[in-house]
C-alpha cells in the first residue's frame, strides 16, 4: 500500500504510536504490582539511603537466572516516577535507587499506605470482568462482573470474607488520609451536632477520627450487614447494618464519603 506524502506518513506513524502506547499501558500498572509482590519499595527504604541495583537484587527473593531483568524492571519504574537514579560519583557506573513520594505510599507501615491498593486492583477476580465488558454490552447482565461471576460485586464480597477484608482495607486506606484532612481543615463542621451516622462507613475508620477529636460525639458506623457483623462498638461508637438504598440511621449529620474506586466499582462492576 502506498503512503501518500509526508505529511500523511508522519500522521500514520503517530496514530500507530498511539495504539501501541494504549496496548502497553498494562506494563507501566503490572509492573508497580510486580514491585509491591517483591517488597522493592520496603527493601530500599529499610536500607537507608540509595541502594546499589547489586544489593538491591541480593536482597530480592529471585531466581539467580532472573538477576538481569530486575535493572529492566527498575527502567520502567523510575520512568514512572515511582523511583530515582543516583551514581554515587561521576566515575561510579552502578545506578542507585532511591524512592519517590508515591512509593513512599506503597510501604507496608507508610499511616496512608496504598500498598493494598494494587494488590486488589490487579486481582483477577477484579481485571478478568473488564475482559467480559464487550460481551456485558451485548447481554441483560447488570454488570461485567455479573457476566464473569454469576454474582454482583457486592454479593460476591458477602460470601468471600478474604476477599470483603481487602475491600475493607482498601476503604479504610483511602479513609486514613481524608479523615485527617477533613479533622485538620474542617473542624468547624462537627461543632454543636451531637450524633453523626457514617453511610459506608466500613470498619470505621473514619468514625474512630471524629469520635477521638470529637468525644461528646455518638457516632454510627452503617454499613452491610457483612461488614460490619463481627466489629466492636465503643462509647461513642456504633456499628449498624443495613442498605442505605432502604434507609439511614436517625443522626444529626451524615457522612457520605465518595471516593474513585468507590464510583469505578459501583459504576462499572457492582
Amino acid at each position: 500500500m502506498e503512503i501518500q506524502g509526508e505529511e500523511h506518513a508522519s500522521k500514520l506513524l503517530r496514530a500507530q504510536t498511539h495504539v501501541w502506547n494504549h496496548i502497553f499501558k498494562f506494563i507501566n500498572s503490572l509492573s508497580l504490582k510486580c514491585a509491591i509482590d517483591l517488597s522493592i519499595p520496603d527493601i530500599i527504604h529499610n536500607y537507608g539511603q540509595p541502594m546499589p541495583l547489586s544489593k538491591l537484587i541480593a536482597s530480592l527473593p529471585i531466581h539467580p537466572s532472573k538477576t538481569c531483568f530486575i535493572s529492566r524492571l527498575m527502567r520502567i519504574l523510575t520512568h514512572s516516577d515511582f523511583f530515582s537514579e543516583h551514581h554515587a560519583t561521576e566515575n561510579e557506573h552502578e545506578v542507585m535507587y532511591d524512592l519517590t513520594d508515591a512509593s513512599k505510599l506503597l510501604l507496608k507501615d507508610h499511616p496512608f499506605s496504598m500498598n493494598c491498593v494494587p494488590q486488589f486492583i490487579f486481582d483477577p477476580i477484579m481485571i478478568n470482568p473488564w475482559f467480559q465488558f464487550s460481551t456485558w454490552f451485548t447481554n441483560e447482565d447488570p454488570t461485567p462482573f455479573s457476566t464473569e461471576n454469576g454474582i454482583g460485586f457486592w454479593d460476591f464480597a458477602g460470601s468471600e470474607p478474604k476477599f470483603s477484608h481487602l475491600v475493607n482495607d482498601i476503604m479504610a486506606s483511602d479513609t486514613r488520609l481524608f479523615s485527617t484532612v477533613v479533622i485538620e481543615k474542617c473542624k468547624t463542621v462537627f461543632e454543636g451536632i451531637e450524633s453523626l451516622v457514617d453511610v459506608g462507613g466500613g470498619t470505621g475508620t473514619m468514625a474512630k477520627v471524629v469520635a477521638e477529636s470529637f468525644p461528646q460525639l455518638k457516632c454510627i458506623v452503617f454499613d452491610l450487614p457483612h461488614v460490619v457483623a463481627d466489629l466492636q462498638g465503643t462509647e461513642n461508637i456504633k456499628y449498624v447494618g443495613g442498605d442505605m438504598f432502604e434507609a439511614i440511621p436517625h443522626a444529626d449529620s451524615i457522612i457520605l464519603k465518595v471516593n474513585i474506586y468507590y464510583l469505578s466499582i459501583n459504576y462499572i462492576l457492582s
